[in-house]
């Protein structure tokens, strides 16, 4: 395939990955911009395997690492639970991360990779080895952190170092000296040690910034690392003069860096302060803790039985999902009682929180994968002036979206977060396990409302036996 043939095979694929982002925004058109992002990637592929940089002797092992890379991902996206789908964006980040770092080595130590660079042009070719070894390892660090944390193998307490910001500008004081070493190196020899001190600083860095990203936080960390990944790409396009990894990186790490933008805001925190930490679960009490006081009162407990003649009186109902629904896998039975109630002229709508579950769109995914309609999906600020004339709104494992001490207590860690204002409606009535606190670590008052009800047990227990009491 001639240079030429490969430029416009890589202007189609960009077209196609624009139209895959634009495809992504809507949930009508999710579908399709999937379907746009793998023809523009296959498209791509094929032409970096068949162009004119990939010679006969490398074309056996690049064909041998896509198909035990390919074996993977097919592996994982047929058996990974969607309860796992966070974590597995977080170690897919990962891989995106370690791959600049490999690159970024690979294009130091290699002769050839440098050949033709005189001046300042070689100056920036050094510098972009460098920078894109940094934003990698970060990356890397920093989402197989996010994994442990998503997974429960690492608490989501946030760990806070004395001095912890200090601890940070002197490792950026340390990558930049390095940096400044690593330029004026004149061989492989003298530049190996300060790439070397650099990538274990962002490595560290990665690690203590995420560490210090309490749990609340971590659908915003999540959106952080996409942008962080993509940045990653753009380095790595940058140092292999790839036009189309430029491209395609600095398209996912402009979005990522406007969604994390979009979710500080539904949570009325700043980019700054989610980086800085502090905020998530803690093993203290919550009113030391947040400085807020304890909701006093009692709940009022209600059978699954007693929860169906709410359902079956109710002219208007809202669900609102929650993490509790995807560890309990209750969304199809969540379907199924949608069905059953709007067959029976009941208005049956879904209102989702942008920072509900454990990543972007997590509550989306889920209502999607149990054939919800789309057109009785709607976000926050659409849905909450309708909760006054609701009759009943279902809760089912969310707790900090629907926590009324954001507008009642400025004392308390989420104040002035937008929530979902379901005790607005006749009677809410909230799914959990337990009385304990959400992600957040923070106590709902909601609990303790007059017109608030209490569904204790397994959420896809307690629906399945909703559901037969309605069915009946």
């Amino acid at each position: 395939m001639s240079s030429s043939l490969v430029t416009v095979a890589y202007i189609g694929a960009t077209i196609l990955f624009i139209l895959s982002l634009g495809g992504l925004s809507n949930q009508t058109t999710a579908l399709r911009g999937n379907l746009y992002g793998m023809v523009g990637m296959t498209l791509a592929v094929l032409a970096t395997v068949f162009g004119p940089q990939v010679t006969g002797a490398g074309l056996p092992w690049i064909v041998g690492a896509m198909v035990i890379g390919g074996g993977i991902g097919l592996y994982a996206a047929r058996t990974v639970q969607m309860t796992q789908m966070p974590e597995l964006v977080a170690l897919m980040h990962s891989m995106v991360g370690l791959a600049a770092m490999l690159v970024g080595f690979a294009t130091f130590v290699d002769p050839t990779a440098s050949a033709g660079f005189e001046g300042a042009a070689k100056s920036i070719h050094e510098l972009e080895i460098y920078i894109g070894i940094f934003i990698g390892a970060v990356t890397f660090a920093g989402s197989v952190i996010a994994f442990g944390k998503l997974s429960g193998r690492i608490s989501g307490n946030p760990v806070l170092l004395p001095g912890r910001h200090w601890l940070n500008l002197a490792g950026l004081l340390v990558v930049i000296y390095f940096g400044g070493a690593f330029m004026q190196a004149h061989d492989v020899q003298s530049g190996m040690l300060p790439v070397i001190v650099m990538t274990i600083v962002a490595l560290l860095f990665g690690v203590h910034m995420v560490m210090a990203i309490g749990g609340a936080d971590m659908p915003v960390v999540v959106s952080m690392l996409n942008s962080y990944s993509g940045w990653a790409a753009a380095a790595t396009g940058f140092m292999l003069s790839n036009d189309l990894l430029i491209v395609v990186g600095a398209l996912v790490g402009s979005s990522g860096a406007i969604l994390s933008y979009i979710m500080c805001n539904a949570m009325n925190r700043s980019f700054i302060s989610v980086i800085a930490g502090g905020f998530g679960t803690t093993s203290t009490p919550k009113a030391a803790a947040g400085g807020a006081a304890q909701p006093a009162g009692e709940v009022t407990p209600v059978t699954a039985l007693e929860t169906a003649e709410l359902l079956r009186d109710a002219k208007s109902v809202i669900i609102v999902p929650g993490y509790g629904m995807a560890v309990a896998q209750a969304q199809h039975t969540v379907f199924e009682i949608t069905k059953l109630l709007r067959s029976k002229g009941v208005n049956v709508r879904f209102g989702i929180h942008p920072v509900a579950g454990r990543m972007p769109g997590h509550m989306n995914v889920l209502l999607a994968e149990a054939k919800v309609p789309y057109d009785i999906v709607f976000e926050m600020d659409e849905l909450n002036d309708d909760f006054p004339a609701t009759d009943v709104t279902m809760i089912i494992g969310a707790n900090d979206i629907v926590n009324p001490s954001a507008q009642d207590d400025p004392t308390s860690p989420i104040a002035g977060m937008p929530v979902l204002e379901v005790w607005k409606a006749k009677t809410s009535i909230v799914m959990k396990r337990s009385m304990a606190s959400g992600y957040a670590g923070v106590d709902n008052p909601l609990f303790y409302k007059e017109n608030n009800r209490m569904l204790f047990g397994d959420a896809k227990k307690m629906l399945d036996e909703v559901l037969t009491a309605l069915r009946a």
